[in-house]
């Protein structure tokens, strides 16, 4: 009775967690570089960040914040899972916990852009067209960071799936899209690195079942 009472417990804070996860993660991967971020146009886009500042900034720190929330969540599918094999549930830990840093400072990207476009006066060396160049690399680069961590949010999905897969308490459909889901990840971090075009439309394709198996 008292196992059963923890493993609800320990399932409750990590649904709790992955629903905060998922409200923070939308806004700031989805929601706000839909209204900010043009593909192949960096001067609308950056027209678009010195336009609205505020929200580019808050789409940062709700990236950091999901990041936050993460290591938490990742923590409490730990103590949900950790008995049904201990090892997975530690190789599960390991890769987010590689990620969360690289995703960080990831976000140093987009903060120098608005660093940029900030009027400081060690800027005034720069001309128009330096700071846009400038600027195109930095977005440039948090895109390319953006998919190379998705590499790790991908396998840390393997160990999660195969974790489900083995318990008796959760369906068994979610770990194997879960799996699969790993993959899509994987292939689709690898895809943009070697095409991005490419990459771009593969992504929402091959993420498709871990996302069905997130919500869930």
């Amino acid at each position: 009775m008292e196992k059963t009472y923890s493993i609800k417990k320990n399932a409750r804070v990590a649904g709790l967690l992955y629903l905060i996860l998922a409200i923070t993660s939308i806004f700031g991967l989805v929601y706000v570089p839909s209204k900010i971020i043009v593909p192949d146009d960096t001067l609308t886009t950056v027209n678009n960040i010195i336009a609205s500042k505020m929200m580019f900034r808050l789409g940062i720190v709700s990236n950091l914040l999901y990041l936050i929330v993460f290591v938490f969540l990742v923590l409490s599918f730990y103590n949900l899972l950790k008995d049904v094999n201990k090892k997975l549930a530690m190789l599960m830990v390991s890769l987010v916990i590689v990620g969360v840093p690289a995703a960080f400072i990831n976000e140093l990207n987009h903060l120098a852009i608005l660093t940029l476009f900030n009027g400081g006066d060690f800027l005034k060396e720069f001309g128009s067209n330096q700071q846009y160049a400038l600027a195109q690399l930095f977005l440039s680069l948090h895109e390319y960071g953006s998919k190379m961590v998705g590499i790790f949010w991908g396998l840390w999905l393997f160990p999660l799936g195969l974790l489900i897969m083995k318990s008796k308490f959760i369906p068994q459909i979610i770990g194997v899209l879960l799996i699969i889901g790993c993959f899509g990840y994987v292939i689709a971090g690898f895809t943009f690195l070697l095409s991005p075009h490419y990459g771009r439309i593969v992504f929402p394709i091959v993420t498709m079942p871990s996302a069905i198996a997130e919500v869930v």
